[in-house]
This record gives structure tokens, sequence and C-alpha cells, in this order.
């Protein structure tokens, strides 16, 4: 395929995506917070909030209070992540608007904010793993990244946790209690969708079989291993290190394997947040 049809069809692609992961993201709000006064984080919990408040759409509020933050995003991140941003925003407040006339799925606060949060998260996990957002807190968090000595993730937290306690102020506290839950939820089911259940480990094993236990890693896991040549730090004899990529569902049976092989084996798990290049995927089994 030439390449410039091949990048088409991959942006066409992402942006199917995008859409399909505002849709998911409608239907947990219009169909399961947003009826019961649960909100969610950043910038969608302020519009939620300020719908209440004002009686205006929260489609139009979706974009209305977006729009500093991605003008934000355009000058200070790249013109890429602004234009999927905005696509996924508008996206989201036309699903929103769309699904607002349907019943609510259920009045049960619990199970409201339990499967609100999941269906959300799935949709803004879709979004970010495809470049997008649909919060332009995180676009203030990045700024200030850059500025203080908190990360990302700490000021996000600490932001939602400010517009999350004021669901008290503006409905109640029960509510606001069932919004921390449904963010949780959410917050967990995105790593989830990022990821995937699949989410890659790095292996580190340290023994005195390393041939056999690469043996049996390559055979009965079908996973490459890399071998590292290492010294012990206190007694000064050469030893061999080996290295290999699986996956979270694989580690037990790696554990086994390496039981099997030496016991007194020396092994760290790592999370692995990016893979690229080299013979990562799993082979063939004979």
């Amino acid at each position: 395929m030439p390449p410039k049809k091949s990048r088409a069809i991959k942006i066409v692609q992402k942006y199917v995506l995008l859409f399909a992961g505002s849709a998911l993201a409608a239907i947990g709000l219009e169909e399961f917070l947003v009826p019961n006064q649960i909100i969610d984080g950043g910038i969608v919990g302020i519009s939620i909030m300020a719908s209440h408040l004002t009686g205006l759409p929260l489609s139009f509020l979706l974009i209305f209070l977006n729009l500093p933050f991605l003008y934000l995003g355009y000058k200070q991140i790249g013109r890429t992540f602004a234009l999927s941003t905005l696509f996924s925003v508008f996206s989201l407040s036309f699903w929103v608007s769309f699904l607002h006339v349907t019943p609510e799925v259920t009045r049960d606060l619990f199970l409201a904010a339990v499967f609100g949060g999941i269906t959300v998260g799935i949709g803004v996990g879709l979004i970010i793993r495809y470049g997008g957002s649909l919060d332009g807190t995180e676009v203030i968090a990045i700024l200030l990244d850059k500025r203080t000595g908190f990360s990302v993730g700490e000021i996000i937290m600490f932001m939602n946790l400010f517009i999350l306690g004021s669901a008290g102020l503006v409905f109640s506290w029960d509510k606001a209690m069932y919004s921390l839950v449904a963010y949780f939820i959410a917050f967990k089911v995105i790593d989830i969708t990022i990821e995937g259940l699949d989410e890659s480990k790095g292996i580190l094993i340290v023994t005195d079989e390393p041939e056999e236990i690469a043996h049996a890693l390559m055979a009965r896991l079908g996973r490459g291993v890399t071998i590292w040549q290492g010294e012990g730090g206190y007694t000064g004899e050469p030893r061999k290190i080996l290295y290999s990529i699986i996956t979270r569902l694989e580690i037990a049976k790696l554990k086994t394997i390496i039981y099997e092989k030496d016991p007194n084996a020396f092994v760290t798990v790592n999370e692995v947040h990016d893979v690229m290049g080299g013979q990562v995927k799993k082979r063939a089994i004979h």
C-alpha cells in the first residue's frame, strides 16, 4: 500500500475512534451521571454544575468552557493535539445533545456511579489513546508541570478533588461522594483502556541458570530474551542477566518457569508504558 494511502487510512481510523470514544463518554454522562446529579472531573464536571446552576445546555458549555484551553493547547503543545481535542470536544457536545432527550438507564445512585464511571472511562481512554482529550485541565496541568515541582498527574488530581468537592455545594454531599466513586472508577478504566488488559511488563532475572531459563521462556512463552553480561557487586563474579517483555497475564506462568529452573533466582517486574521496535510480539509456540 502506498505510504500516502496508508497514512490517510490511519487518520480516518483515528478520527472514527475519537468519535466513538466521544459517543461512549456521552452515554456515560447522559444515561447515568447527569440525570442523577453525579459529576465527572475536569471541565466536564464544571460544565455539569454550570448547566445545573444557569440552565444553559451542557452541550454548549462543554465547548464554551474548553475553548480557552484548546487555544492554549494549540499554542503551547501542538497543532495535532489541539485538532484532535477540538474534534473530540465537538463530538462529545453533539452526542450529549443527541442523547439528552433519551430517558436515563437507572435512578440508583450507586449503579449510576459505577456504570457511568465505566462507560465514561472507556470513552475517555479511547480518546486519549488516539491523541485527543476532553478536558482542558490537562492542558493547564501540562503547562504548570513545566513551572512547578508537581507532576501532571498530581496537578490534575488536585484540581479534580476541588471540582468534585464542589459538587457537595452545588448538589449534595452524598452526590459529591458518589461523584468521587464514579471518578475513581473512570480513572482506573481509562488506564485499562489505554494500556490494555495485556499491558506490557519488563522482566529482569538474575540467575545461575540463564541458558535454561532463557530457553524455557522462548519455548513455553514464545517471548524473546536478551542476555546481559553483569557482575556481582559484592563478589565481583561475572553474572548473566536476562531481560524480556511479557504481558501482565503471563506473570504467573513466568514465575512458575523460573521457580522450576532456579528457585533462588532474583526477579524484578517493572511497568513498561510503551514498546517500539525489536521482536516484541509473541511468537508461535510449537
